[in-house]
């Protein structure tokens, strides 16, 4: 396959995700198929210790070693990696529901530069996301990114969210961690290029799963980004 035929990379960073990721590639190849859309799933292996990379090498997606941590540099291995006109992110742990991908690359195709899932307009599970996530910490860091970034984004820190391969790549991304979600964010923003958001919804992971987020850390992360890059 050439790569200037792929029109989607299906982007997904890994982290000892063993008992959900053959039901995420699953998913992300049934949404290919269904919407008969050409595209690559593309697993980035940051540090997994257990059977996430050969499982995800048995299914035939593509695997990518990144050896330095960070969900930063997961994803920003990925999109240097990425073959697809288009690139959507989304996580191993099955919490997204892929379908909702066609409401992100409609979106793409119009022309738009970045499109970030609301999970608050699609709808949150219980037991999906922390109380202080969903009511203190998204909710602040989301009005301050909008006040910083002049952007009408609602849920910053949405994982599912696509965007133009080739404008993504030209960016200087340098985020490390999880404040990479906001510097995605304030690129496309300070770049000018269009932003849009979709619903998206988040669930429960089919299997029991250790979190990677820690929320204090993380959320300062996100702040101090904000105060020093604005």
């Amino acid at each position: 396959m050439q790569k200037e035929n792929i029109e989607l990379t299906i982007l997904m960073p890994c982290l000892n995700e063993e008992e959900n990721i053959a039901d995420a590639i699953h998913a992300a190849r049934n949404f290919l198929e269904t919407n008969h859309v050409l595209g690559e799933i593309l697993i980035i292996d940051n540090g997994c210790t257990d059977r996430s990379p050969a499982i995800a090498r048995s299914l035939n997606a593509r695997v990518i070693i990144e050896p330095n941590p960070g969900y930063g540099n997961a994803v920003r291995c990925g999109i240097r990696n990425a073959s697809g006109t288009y690139t959507i992110l989304s996580d191993c742990d099955t919490t997204y529901n892929l379908q909702d991908l066609t409401l992100i690359l409609d979106e793409l195709r119009k022309g738009y530069s970045l499109v970030i899932g609301n999970r608050f307009a699609g709808g949150i599970e219980k037991g999906a996301m922390p109380f202080s996530h969903r009511y203190l910490g998204v909710p602040f860091l989301s009005w301050l990114g909008r006040k910083c970034y002049n952007v009408d984004v609602t849920d910053f820190h949405c994982g599912l969210r696509g965007f133009n391969s080739s404008q993504a790549q030209k960016l200087n991304l340098k985020s490390e961690g999880m404040e990479f979600a906001t510097e995605l964010i304030a690129c496309f923003a300070k770049a000018s290029l269009p932003i849009a958001e979709v619903p998206a919804t988040l669930s429960v992971s089919k299997h029991p799963r250790h979190s990677h987020l820690h929320t204090i850390r993380d959320g300062f992360r996100h702040l101090i980004y904000m105060m020093s890059k604005h």
